[in-house]
């Protein structure tokens, strides 16, 4: 089965700022992001016509000068492999017999090659969970007690084809453990839901992250699972592509704002590379009731990224069919919650949100909210002091005027 949708994405309301358009001018060119307005986008379930129908969902975006591909599959591991190519033009071709084999290399390609400028992945590799029952406040290593983790892997997924939704541009991977024996996930699932925006804006729930033209956003909701404690926290292990030898850098950005966000002053980001190129970025916060709210947030905590040396990853098809097999994996994990204040046993519902996108990282500015609050407290000396001038300047001009007698 297939579907296909398309929009224009532009700034919209969200204009960039002047200083973020100067640098975007004097970096962005070997991207080919300038002039990039509008972008025609399209969500495609690509067919296999093989056999049954895989879960493999093709994003494109479509620029002046550039294409940014999202392909995002359930195939192994929930996974995202991200392309940016200098041409309109740019196309994705899927060998299926090679891609379904075991040996999947060279059967996810975006053409022409030489047109790529950037390309990486995400693979969401296991859902973590601890026993936080005996952790202090204090204990900030180790979240818990970890009971064994489940492999994405080995997950059964719905039909990507039946959950693609036109109106909001957007499709849910949906999936539970094929293998449950102790019904942890009976009246649970685990759910990924892409989204891809037709304009520059915010979303109305927390934690309104700022999306534009070259972003989507991933939801990650965990609902109705069984937990194995009664203070379990969960987690996720995320794998990366490294930059040679090293780890892409992590990055926390600070803000004096948190009008979006309440009480949420931080900003997280996974950077490929110096900019402009890929990247990852979130708010460190979760939230374990629907819609969010600041009575429901949880910390979100990022590891450092580290090689994944140690113990082996699961493996996704579509990265290794497109990247090959000698590539070097980083790792890292978030975990949701803390051992106090609220958490995932008070309605058995933890959400966590992220943006993916290519060139400069999305910034906040200062809301509306903000700014008038500094404009009342540094115009409120001026106004002191242009009123205490003028009453200088009466006072002076009344005793000027005296004449004298003689």
């Amino acid at each position: 089965m297939r579907g296909s949708v398309e929009h224009s994405w532009g700034w919209g309301h969200c204009a960039p700022s002047p200083l973020l358009l100067l640098t975007l001018l004097l970096f962005a060119a070997p991207f080919g992001l300038l002039g990039e307005k509008t972008r025609q986008v399209s969500l495609e379930v690509i067919p296999n016509w093989l056999g049954p129908v895989q879960n493999l969902l093709h994003i494109r975006a479509v620029g002046t000068n550039s294409t940014l591909h999202y392909m995002w599959s359930s195939l192994g591991p929930l996974a995202v492999v991200l392309v940016a190519t200098n041409t309109p033009h740019s196309t994705l071709s899927v060998n299926w017999s090679r891609l379904l084999s075991p040996e999947p290399d060279g059967g996810l390609m975006v053409l022409p090659k030489d047109s790529i400028q950037f390309s990486s992945a995400l693979v969401f590799t296991r859902l973590l969970e601890f026993d936080s029952t005996n952790v202090s406040d204090t204990a900030a290593k180790t979240p818990g007690t970890p009971y064994p983790p489940y492999s994405l892997a080995d997950f059964s997924w719905n039909n990507i084809t039946d959950s693609l939704d036109p109106a909001t541009l957007s499709a849910t991977f949906q999936g539970h453990p094929m293998n449950d024996p102790t019904r942890t996930f009976a009246n649970g699932s685990l759910a990924f839901r892409v989204q891809a925006f037709s304009r520059s804006s915010r979303p109305a729930q927390p934690p309104r992250l700022l999306h534009t033209a070259d972003t989507c956003q991933l939801e990650v909701a965990l609902v109705g699972a069984s937990p194995r404690g009664n203070r379990s926290l969960f987690g996720l292990e995320v794998a990366t592509l490294g930059q040679g030898p090293d780890c892409p850098s992590m990055q926390e950005q600070h803000s004096i704002d948190d009008e979006y966000a309440p009480a949420i002053f931080q900003l997280d980001q996974l950077l490929w590379g110096s900019l402009p190129s890929g990247f990852a970025q979130w708010r460190p916060v979760a939230y374990s009731q629907k819609p969010g709210g600041r009575e429901s947030a949880l910390p979100c905590l990022a590891s450092p990224l580290h090689p994944a040396l140690a113990y082996p990853l699961p493996q996704s098809p579509i990265v290794r069919a497109f990247f090959g097999s000698q590539n070097n994996f980083c790792a890292f994990n978030l975990t949701f919650g803390a051992s106090t204040g609220p958490g995932y046993w008070d309605q058995h519902y933890l959400s966590w949100s992220m943006l993916l996108g290519v060139g400069f990282p999305p910034v906040d500015g200062l809301s509306p909210l903000v700014l008038g609050i500094m404009a009342v407290a540094l115009g409120a000396p001026g106004l002191m002091l242009l009123v205490g001038g003028l009453v200088l300047l009466l006072y002076h001009k009344k005793y000027s005027e005296y004449q004298s007698i003689n």
